[in-house]
């Protein structure tokens, strides 16, 4: 897919407010023209935001809304901009969700990948508490996907239970291993939470590539396959 000079600069597709932020910023959604199949997010992390870019730029080839995929493009906007991993009351909103194994204790995680745990965040003070977590969870129920695709870096890999179709595609477009469990408990996350609700929850875990060499590599690629899962499914 070629991106003119008239579609690298403004994102076309129509946007909808779907909650609010703790410090107030439009969580923002790009709503399908029919029923749902598939909504992608990226960024609940704060501090990978490069999903964010490789998700725009994969837009931006578009003029319209899609016909059955639906699009967060920030579901941490506080995060990102504060340059966190999570929100802006310190909570990993990835185990914030409300799941029969979401646990109070503090969330560790790595300032890089090769590190120890060296960071302590919150899961919320009560699973499914924060701002962007209510909202999300709301705006799935809304909106009924089949499948979630949640957009997140820098592991490299595509991280689902099973094969499926969607698996399958996203492993040939990224060029990535599947692994059917990333090797560490996360309760409270998102991808439990679609679990407990029988719907299908893929995670893609971007390779450690500078936002311009993600976009380079992906770029196209990727437009190509939402525009071809949008077309098909």
């Amino acid at each position: 897919m070629e991106f003119s000079k008239e579609h690298r600069g403004v994102l076309r597709l129509k946007s909808e407010v779907y909650g609010t932020s703790v410090l107030g910023a439009p969580l923002r959604y790009f709503p399908c023209s029919d029923s749902c199949r598939l909504l992608v997010l990226a960024a609940i992390h704060g501090e990978e935001a490069e999903t964010t870019f490789l998700l725009s730029r994969a837009l931006r080839a578009f003029d319209a809304n899609f016909r059955s995929i639906a699009f967060v493009l920030c579901a941490n906007p506080d995060g990102v901009v504060l340059g966190t991993r999570g929100n802006a009351n310190g909570v990993d909103l990835n185990r914030n969700f409300a799941t029969s194994n979401w646990v109070a204790s503090p969330v560790p995680s790595r300032s890089i990948l090769e590190a120890s745990r060296d960071t302590l965040l919150s899961p919320g003070s009560a699973p499914g508490g924060e701002p962007e977590t209510r909202a999300l969870t709301a705006l799935i129920e809304g909106l009924k996907p089949v499948s979630i695709l949640s957009m997140h870096s820098p592991i490299g890999c595509v991280d689902a239970p099973a094969q499926t179709s969607l698996v399958q595609g996203l492993r040939s477009t990224f060029g990535l291993p599947w692994v059917p469990d990333i090797g560490y408990s996360t309760p409270g996350s998102l991808g439990t939470w679609c679990k407990e609700r029988h719907l299908e929850c893929v995670t893609l875990e971007l390779p450690r590539l500078a936002s311009e060499l993600l976009f380079e590599r992906y770029g196209a690629p990727f437009a190509e396959f939402l525009e071809r899962f949008d077309r098909t499914c």
